[in-house]
């Protein structure tokens, strides 16, 4: 193992964590790992470049997966537009406050639901729930595309003549 495999190991193992904790950056964190260890491994134009530029791509598209997969859910399970909007807007709003990723969203699609479109409770209810769902279908497509850009990383990494205690 080398020191840019170990460094990049522990920055995503690390982004792997952070997956399930909001507040996290945790898809920031492995593309910050992953740009220091092809420094470290001797950046090359080819092929590290196109790499480091599809990836830095992924990542802003990963970043976006949880307040759209929040407002498909919502529409999914019967709720308005505004209840998307709504969720959009909660988990932006949500970004700022401790579990906000979570119950902005929800919040959002809620209010939205009784307030704006003036549903009934247990509609809105219904479309609140499948925020829950969506963020929940975001955040397992987080962690499969975290698990594989990490799994590729490393195995671009590995070089096992070039030990740290070589």
């Amino acid at each position: 193992m080398s020191w840019p495999f170990i460094v990049f190991l522990v920055f995503w193992l690390i982004g792997m964590v952070g997956t399930f904790i909001p507040v996290l950056p945790a898809t920031l964190i492995i593309f910050v790992g992953s740009v220091v260890a092809t420094l470290m491994d001797g950046f090359q134009p080819w092929p590290d470049l196109p790499f480091l530029i599809s990836f830095a791509a992924i990542t802003l598209a990963i970043s976006l997966i949880d307040n759209f997969a929040s407002a498909w859910g919502a529409r999914r399970y019967g709720g308005s537009r505004q209840a998307g909007w709504g969720a959009l807007i909660g988990g932006l709003v949500g970004i700022f406050i401790p579990f906000g990723l979570i119950v902005g969203p929800l919040v959002g699609a809620l209010v939205a639901e009784l307030v704006w479109v003036g549903k009934p409770p247990l509609e809105a209810l219904r479309a609140a729930w499948g925020t829950l769902i969506g963020l929940l279908t975001g955040i397992a497509a987080k962690f499969v595309l975290h698990l594989l850009i990490g799994l590729f990383e490393l195995w671009r990494l590995w070089k096992p003549e070039a030990g740290i205690f070589s």
